[in-house]
């Protein structure tokens, strides 16, 4: 899952950022709003976490043109406008939470968690082969028996799963399960696939397939 968060100032977002990382949600940070409503255009965010006074466009006016664009993306103001009108406001605007600063992060995390919960008709369990992880509880079972991951192990078999059926390139899985946006030696991915076969126990391209100078994919049998 991936988070942009539009805050100005540096101590909160490097927070938020810290605390969300450590709960497998790829972060991106923008302090400026012009930044802010670009990224958040690209479409590339599951959820947005938006300050309301920022520099440059106003974390409203983000909320006003994304909700134009993406419907079903949820958005929590993290603000200290902090009056009835104002919460009413910003709500109104296309926000689906609000959160007057200051907040707990405990508190933060249980409202992302609420927003990203499937709606009816949609799913959190997905399944591949004998294997099935689910998201609410963060496990992952083979057969039954559950499989313990490190919670990149979890972030990239999930980022697999979610596209199985689809060829994952290098760069779009470095950028969403590592949060790196440059050019970077991936080979690292290639020691994670190579844990997750093992603590899974796939035999060589069993389930998750090697494409190779592309990526991989998860396919089942």
């Amino acid at each position: 899952m991936r988070i942009l968060i539009v805050e100005d100032e540096p101590g909160i977002s490097n927070f938020l950022k810290q605390g969300l990382e450590e709960e497998s949600f790829a972060v991106d940070v923008a302090e400026e709003g012009n930044i802010g409503l670009r990224l958040a255009l690209s479409g590339e965010y599951d959820i947005l976490l938006l300050d309301w006074m920022i520099p440059g466009v106003s974390g409203i006016e983000i909320c006003r043109q994304f909700r134009k664009a993406f419907q079903d993306t949820p958005v929590i103001f993290l603000t200290a406008k902090d009056t009835v009108d104002e919460t009413i406001f910003g709500l109104q605007s296309g926000a689906n939470d609000y959160i007057k600063k200051p907040f707990h992060f405990e508190e933060l995390l249980e409202r992302i968690r609420v927003q990203l919960r499937p709606k009816s008709g949609e799913h959190n369990e997905f399944t591949l082969g004998n294997i099935k992880m689910d998201l609410n509880t963060h496990q992952v079972f083979r057969d039954n028996e559950e499989i313990y991951l490190t919670q990149k192990e979890f972030a990239l078999l999930e980022y697999l799963m979610v596209n199985k059926g689809k060829v994952c390139r290098r760069t779009r899985i470095i950028e969403s399960v590592w949060d790196i946006h440059f050019d970077y030696n991936t080979s690292v991915i290639d020691v994670y696939i190579n844990a997750l076969r093992k603590k899974l126990m796939l035999r060589n391209e069993e389930l998750i397939k090697t494409i190779r100078g592309v990526g991989y994919m998860a396919k089942d049998e």
